[in-house]
């Protein structure tokens, strides 16, 4: 019986790996990351609502399990310039390094007057300082709103979402929404996790 010579079989994988990696490099540069919130285990009411919220020219509204709030506005250029209006009116200053690193800072959490000490901390520390205050959004001083209407005179195309906790006690993110009402930001998107929809739809 003659015996069957059998031969190394030798796959270039070249062309697979250069594939690999420009796919990946697609999903990376193609990807909107979320920014960092300053406070972690907001789990967001459930919801059959299928409408994506804006990846761009947003400002998120963020309200803790103890009705704490913060702002995030998306657009660098936006918030740069809200922060000087802010400053002018509240008549705080900040320099530039300060101006730098608010830029930087996803999240805006603590009254007006502490935000130049804030942005002296290094970065790592700034949430767990912000975690303490929140933006004041009473009736003595409401700087959530003065935020939201300086930004929506900057760009009256920017479009607002508000997101909180489950748990989050109803009157709290209500407040929220009341004053939006009263500054006429109407419309608003609310944060929820898509669930499927009950039986009979």
């Amino acid at each position: 019986m003659a015996k069957v010579k059998k031969h190394d079989v030798f796959i270039d994988m070249t062309a697979m790996s250069d594939v690999t990696v420009l796919l990946l490099t697609f999903f990376m540069l193609t990807s909107t990351f979320l920014p960092k919130e300053p406070v972690t285990g907001i789990n967001a009411p459930a919801s059959v609502k299928d409408i994506k919220v804006p990846d761009y020219n947003v400002m998120n509204i963020l309200i803790d399990l103890k009705g704490k709030v913060y702002l995030n506005i998306d657009r660098p250029e936006v918030k740069l310039e809200a922060l000087d209006r802010m400053s002018k009116q509240y008549g705080v200053t900040f320099s530039d390094q300060q101006k730098k690193v608010f830029v930087e800072q996803p999240y805006i959490g603590v009254p007006i007057s502490r935000l130049p000490a804030l942005l002296d901390l290094p970065m790592s520390d700034q949430d767990a300082h912000m975690r303490q205050y929140g933006i004041p959004s009473d009736s003595i001083s409401n700087q959530l709103t003065d935020w939201i209407q300086i930004a929506r005179d900057i760009d009256s195309d920017m479009k607002i979402t508000l997101k909180a906790d489950q748990t989050t006690p109803y009157p709290i993110v209500e407040k929220v929404m009341k004053d939006l009402v009263k500054i006429k930001a109407n419309r608003y998107s609310l944060v929820t996790v898509l669930k499927g929809a009950p039986d009979g739809f």
